[in-house]
């Protein structure tokens, strides 16, 4: 597999650390989804009010909290390596807590806790508040545990400290759970019911930012098209006092608030993108014309397995009517190989909608079977893991010639480059990415700063970076 479509897709543990007063110290890694990111700036938030201030190395740390992900049993297995390495230390410095936070948090509870011993207490995506509670609980000799859903969105009024210094992009949440049950996933049954965030304080977040010196932010959710504020899910205005929000209308607010600001959003889901979003987007510069757009499998009997609720052709449409109103917009999918019950036909379907899309990026991998899920209960993990390996290499062999074919395309051309930073590999060059989302990299050049919005020149390419010089 290409190492840097590998990196891509598989998504890597941060470490994060910002200077902040405090006398205790805390260790915060994260890992999976951009929602996990964020809930971690939450926590940080909260804590900061207890005296804790973030430190990079866990060898000083006071309290050590692992921000989980269960989508996927390899990332797991990574955090019960985190957490093995984490009780060794903590054999050294026995005042140290460990805790477990997010996804991993309610369905391992009791064996994290009681059967392996391997953490002091564990906390679900929305018990965060409670963590003084709970820490105190566990100074008092107690393990502790606060894995209960709400059904109300838990931290619209917490301002988030962002976890890096001098930072240029952000997160911000504007919806928390997912009530889409698709078979394989488990976020239904780790984050809730879908619930939406007062569209007042997603754009006063989003001033803030502006004027802390953020130069974009990513509206965050497990379906973002889903948000909406004063609207039944049957479409019925809740109070008649109180203004509603579509989404397309919460990306207009946001878009509004300075025009040097860019806007992305994550994730999309096809039954519910609507040409008003897309229209929202080409009306505005300053939203980036890009759009992330899971399809999961290229069979319908699949999708219908899944339970998607949408079919290929649904898809298609959708893909075709973005291209109609945003000509030059990025697009980008996920798939999963080897769901229970593929054919080698419905696998050939999934490479035949990869040559007829050519999405600019995709996250692709093999099916790993969640407990809990629809799919867990119903059906049978029956696709051999060869073969769920042996049809990924070949979804992303297609996907890398597509995506190098339409970097070749960009060859020649210039583009305005937001100014991430430096790229962790490569000294004397800077990094950023243009509105499609496409990553470039370019030589440093006397005058130009992170944070920056410059026009760069592509002159090469593979297929998953973009290769430029700036343009005086």
């Amino acid at each position: 597999m290409n190492k840097e479509i590998n990196e891509e897709i598989q998504g890597t543990a941060t470490i994060i650390e910002k200077n902040s007063k405090g006398d205790k110290k805390l260790f915060l890694e994260s890992y999976g989804c951009a929602m996990n990111f964020s809930d971690s700036e939450v926590v940080a938030s909260i804590l900061q009010k207890e005296g804790y201030s973030t430190t990079r190395n866990f060898e000083e740390a006071d309290v050590i909290l692992v921000n989980t992900c269960s989508i996927r049993d390899k990332a797991e297995q990574t955090v019960r390596q985190r957490l093995h390495l984490f009780k060794k230390q903590k054999r050294q410095k026995p005042s140290l807590i460990i805790g477990v936070l997010g996804c991993m948090a309610e369905r391992l509870k009791e064996t994290l806790l009681e059967e392996e011993k391997l953490v002091d207490l564990v906390v679900g995506p929305d018990a965060y508040r409670d963590l003084p509670n709970l820490l105190q609980s566990v100074n008092g000799g107690q393990r502790a545990v606060n894995v209960l859903l709400s059904r109300e969105e838990t931290y619209a009024d917490i301002s988030p400290i962002r976890l890096s210094e001098g930072g240029v992009t952000a997160f911000i949440s504007i919806t928390r759970g997912c009530d889409n049950m698709c078979s394989f996933c488990v976020v239904p049954f780790t984050r809730g019911r879908e619930r939406s965030r007062n569209p007042l304080s997603i754009v006063a977040e989003a001033r803030e930012l502006v004027e802390n010196g953020y130069k974009e932010v990513t509206l965050l959710g497990q379906n973002v098209d889903s948000y909406r504020w004063n609207i039944s899910k049957k479409g019925e205005i809740e109070n008649p006092a109180i203004p509603t929000t579509s989404f397309a209308e919460l990306l207009e607010m946001v878009a509004k608030v300075s025009p040097d600001l860019r806007v992305r959003f994550s994730t999309s889901h096809p039954k519910d993108l609507t040409d008003d979003v897309l229209y929202t987007i080409a009306k505005y510069d300053n939203i980036c014309n890009y759009i992330h757009l899971p399809i999961q499998s290229g069979s319908n009997k699949i999708l219908k397995t899944m339970n998607r609720n949408h079919t290929v052709e649904w898809y298609l449409e959708r893909i075709k009517r973005i291209k109609e109103i945003i000509p030059n917009c990025g697009i980008s999918t996920d798939i999963i190989t080897g769901f229970c019950d593929e054919t080698e036909e419905d696998h050939q379907a999934t490479l035949d909608l990869f040559k007829k899309v050519k999405f600019n990026l995709a996250y692709m991998y093999f099916y790993s079977e969640r407990p809990k899920t629809l799919a867990e209960r119903k059906f049978e993990d029956n696709v051999p893991l060869d073969v769920k390996k042996r049809r990924l290499s070949e979804v992303v062999e297609i996907h890398r010639q597509n995506a190098l074919e339409l970097n070749q395309e960009k060859i020649g051309k210039v583009f305005e480059v937001l100014v991430e930073g430096e790229p962790k590999k490569k000294k004397n060059q800077f990094s950023g990415r243009i509105s499609e989302n496409n990553y470039v990299v370019f030589p440093k050049t006397e005058g130009v700063n992170k944070g920056d919005y410059i026009n760069v020149k592509i002159v090469d390419c593979s297929s998953a970076t973009l290769i430029g010089e700036v343009i005086e």
